[in-house]
């Protein structure tokens, strides 16, 4: 049996850790879950560590559990938020359930036959059939307000503005009820999640401790971090979801592909199965020559494989090649899909506006907030810096006409090397 643990210490998976949680995974096939929230219809990145947490406890022969929280989706959980969220309807519960129990049959087996299948949990099944009164009376009582008060989730949000509503105040113990229900139904004595779950996943175990006199373990893994600050899975344009409807595959490839170097050599760790061997020599490479990219490359395309499949990463690599590495080609060659698949990719943000026929190159970049004045736009055109639909502004007295525009709507401007802009004529 794999060595769980350590695999996923030295990806850098491991923060939190409940004395003797190593020794049960390596005593016995241990049932583990963990809990997917069902805000939308899709996941997105962000519920990748806790998909790919789950896909590391099968491989090491254990039992996963995947708990989609159709009862907690009711009430919202506090962990890592500053203020209360919306809450959503059944029917629109129901349909995110779906959506998301479609997304994990991709990732983990659920055959039957296997001694540690996969299963799907929903909260709701056991929760519907608890009055309130049972509740505060079964499971209330097993905890105190001192206890639920000292969690750094509770406390933060005390101490702000908005203060919490009961209603959130009670999420560890909903959350805590979970594991309990787990481990008495389905004999599940482990729980993981992101840091931010620490407070409520102990919660659970203290229940089980209480109330059935019962042991159960846990671990967390470190929250993605950005090394520029920026949220992990977030762009200009939102999520990065998981559904190709939702996010193209295309789009997908491009936000891994853009990673920064320090993100790449942390991230390829963790969202990829490569072996240490393999990693350790890839971020040797890449110290070497930056330039060349192997470890956003390899990054991308084994999360884009894993999510999308083979076919989906060939594409979006042909779609790259042709959008990027062949600027020597005519704009005309590319299609109205093209121009907007570059869109997530390109800063496209810049008003869509009425290109006037005839108007200098110089105060069209200015005006449209490609460059922040006619001087800087000038300087650059005279360095050669700029081109319009891959063909170089040569002067600066260049006329924007109408006749440049692609599909009679864009204007694909590159400024330097690496920076693109899609403006839209409306």
């Amino acid at each position: 049996m794999m060595d769980l643990i350590a695999e996923l210490k030295w990806r850098g998976m491991i923060q939190d850790i409940m004395p003797g949680t190593e020794e049960q995974l390596k005593k016995e096939i241990t049932t583990g879950y963990i809990g997917f929230d069902p805000t939308a219809e899709s996941l997105h990145i962000g519920s990748l560590v806790p998909i790919i947490l789950l896909v590391h406890l099968q491989k090491a022969g254990h039992k996963p559990i995947a708990l989609v929280g159709g009862a907690t989706g009711m009430v919202g959980d506090p962990s890592g938020k500053s203020e209360e969220r919306n809450l959503l309807s059944e029917e629109v519960l129901n349909r995110n359930l779906q959506g998301i129990k479609k997304q994990l049959e991709q990732f983990l087996d659920f055959n039957p036959e296997r001694a540690n299948a996969a299963e799907m949990a929903n909260n709701y099944d056991w929760f519907k059939n608890i009055s309130f009164l049972d509740f505060i009376r079964d499971v209330g009582k097993h905890i105190t307000v001192n206890y639920m008060m000292a969690k750094d989730s509770v406390k933060k949000r005390l101490e702000g503005e908005n203060g919490m509503s009961f209603t959130e105040f009670t999420y560890q113990l909903v959350q805590g009820y979970d594991f309990y229900w787990l481990h008495q139904h389905k004999k599940c004595l482990l729980q993981m999640g992101g840091s931010d779950q620490w407070g409520n996943i102990v919660t659970g175990t203290e229940l089980i401790r209480r109330k059935s006199g019962g042991e159960a373990f846990a671990f967390t893994c470190p929250l993605i971090k950005k090394a520029d600050g920026g949220k992990f899975g977030k762009t200009e344009k939102g999520n990065i979801w998981l559904d190709p409807n939702m996010t193209s595959p295309y789009l997908f490839y491009q936000f891994w592909l853009n990673a920064n170097d320090s993100d790449a050599e942390g991230w390829i760790k963790i969202f990829t199965f490569l072996e240490k061997t393999q990693i350790e020599s890839m971020i040797s490479n890449h110290q070497q020559d930056p330039g060349k990219r192997i470890l956003q490359k390899a990054l991308a395309k084994e999360v884009t494989v894993f999510v999308h499949g083979e076919a989906a990463y060939q594409d979006a690599v042909a779609t790259t090649e042709k959008l990027f590495n062949n600027s020597s080609a005519s704009a005309d060659d590319l299609s109205e899909d093209d121009l907007n698949n570059m869109e997530g990719i390109v800063k496209s943000d810049y008003p869509s506006q009425k290109i006037a026929a005839g108007i200098d190159a110089v105060s069209f970049l200015a005006e449209t907030g490609i460059f922040p004045s006619k001087g800087d736009a000038r300087k650059m055109i005279q360095g050669g810096g700029v081109s319009i639909n891959r063909k170089k502004v040569e002067a600066i007295d260049f006329k924007i006409e109408t006749s440049l525009l692609l599909h009679q709507q864009y204007l694909l401007v590159q400024k330097g090397k690496k920076n693109y802009y899609l403006v839209k004529s409306v």
